[in-house]
């Protein structure tokens, strides 16, 4: 696939999330909700930064029912199930995908999870454009975003961290390139390497490899996606990697939060 066309799919994606966050402040307008987030305020975030630093595998169970190029994974699978059986089964974090035209997801499906019982840190997953949808996120239970510096300038990162910040959200920052590295000098919370191509969606996990040593040594590091079996996170750890958030390997199971355990029991 060229460069061209790759670009093309993940401004797609881009040009249809602000359409829908133009479309979400209309039905709730933001002075509305952002005076509902401010009463969401009282109530702390758990560090996800602090529970990947504390745990001993890392591991950022992923809760996604659907991908943009396989379709459908499970989609019977219920946030009032699968994120309090990640939790139970040793996740140190969830990530929920909240997008729903390309991954099913809903912000619902975050309050979900934390009403059946999930008290640990939870990722809100989505192409976050506006701090709208950040106070969304708040509003919905997250205890951090994720920024995708493919979707966003330097300076609206910035801002977004910035936002994030004050309303008591860490940030996961994503990169994918050696391009992007320099968006990592704004010192986020916590840095990860998409080892998907956003523009293909092919994998390869040799890229968390490649630019890890770029990163500054006391970051918390976090490898994404295509991680398939413990012998890779064994290796990531010695590269320096403190995060792993895996998605599919789990939900492509009858029992994602079995199949976490026993991820766990090999490592």
């Amino acid at each position: 696939m060229t460069l061209h066309r790759m670009k093309d799919i993940l401004d797609d994606i881009i040009a249809s999330k602000r359409r829908e966050v133009e479309e979400s402040k209309k039905f709730l307008p933001p002075k509305q909700l952002y005076s509902i987030a401010e009463k969401d305020l009282d109530v702390a975030c758990p560090s996800m930064r602090e529970s990947i630093m504390a745990s001993p595998t890392g591991i950022i169970a992923e809760f996604k029912r659907k991908s943009p190029s396989k379709g459908w994974i499970k989609q019977e699978g219920r946030a009032d199930d699968i994120p309090l059986s990640y939790q139970n089964n040793g996740a140190a974090a969830i990530s929920i995908l909240t997008d729903n035209k390309y991954f099913g997801g809903y912000d619902e499906h975050i309050q979900i999870a934390r009403m059946s019982g999930v008290t640990i840190p939870i990722l809100y997953k989505n192409f976050i454009i506006d701090e709208y949808q950040l106070f969304m996120a708040r509003h919905a239970g997250a205890s951090a975003v994720l920024l995708i510096a493919a979707c966003l300038s330097v300076d609206e990162c910035r801002t977004l961290m910035h936002t994030s910040h004050e309303l008591g959200m860490e940030v996961l920052l994503e990169m994918h390139s050696r391009e992007e590295l320099d968006y990592s000098e704004q010192e986020p919370d916590m840095c990860g390497i998409n080892n998907r191509n956003l523009g293909t969606f092919t994998t390869d996990v040799e890229n968390s490899f490649m630019l890890c040593e770029a990163l500054a040594q006391d970051t918390v590091k976090v490898s994404e996606s295509g991680i398939s079996n413990p012998e890779t996170i064994r290796e990531l750890r010695k590269v320096g990697f403190n995060g792993f958030l895996i998605g599919e390997t789990f939900m492509k199971k009858e029992h994602p939060g079995r199949e976490l355990l026993s991820f766990i029991n090999n490592l």
